[in-house]
């Protein structure tokens, strides 16, 4: 960073120089300074549109329709999509799934906890 902050320094203080010798004075002022700094933020960064014209660009922009989607058999917002929920038939009891087994499992683990006696999870204070 220092490296930059001496270049930063160095190129102000060389236009504020070119400032002082346009106005025909001998040393550089605060005045020159500024100027200098001022030039090179205006110069360097870049500032953004104004709000007004940013909404102006949009209200512009937004008034153009999207194209329509082209049908096909991989897009599912064509007119023709339609979900399909299937009907469920009256059984007595839903089958047993792997999922569902897992399940039972995992809780009928954390009803029953296993103890190690060698090893406590939580030390007496």
């Amino acid at each position: 960073f220092s490296n930059y902050d001496n270049k930063y320094v160095v190129d102000v203080l060389t236009d504020a120089q070119v400032y002082s010798d346009h106005a025909s004075k001998s040393t550089i002022d605060c005045d020159d300074v500024k100027l200098a700094i001022q030039s090179k933020v205006n110069f360097s960064f870049s500032q953004p549109p104004h709000r007004e014209v940013l909404l102006q660009l949009s209200a512009s922009r937004n008034k153009i329709h999207l194209p329509k989607s082209i049908a096909g058999h991989d897009i599912l917002l064509s007119p023709n999509y339609q979900l399909v929920i299937p009907k469920k038939t009256a059984s007595t009891e839903p089958e047993e799934t792997e999922d569902d087994a897992e399940m039972t499992q995992s809780s009928q683990e954390l009803q029953t906890p296993k103890t190690n006696s060698s090893k406590s999870l939580f030390p007496s204070l």
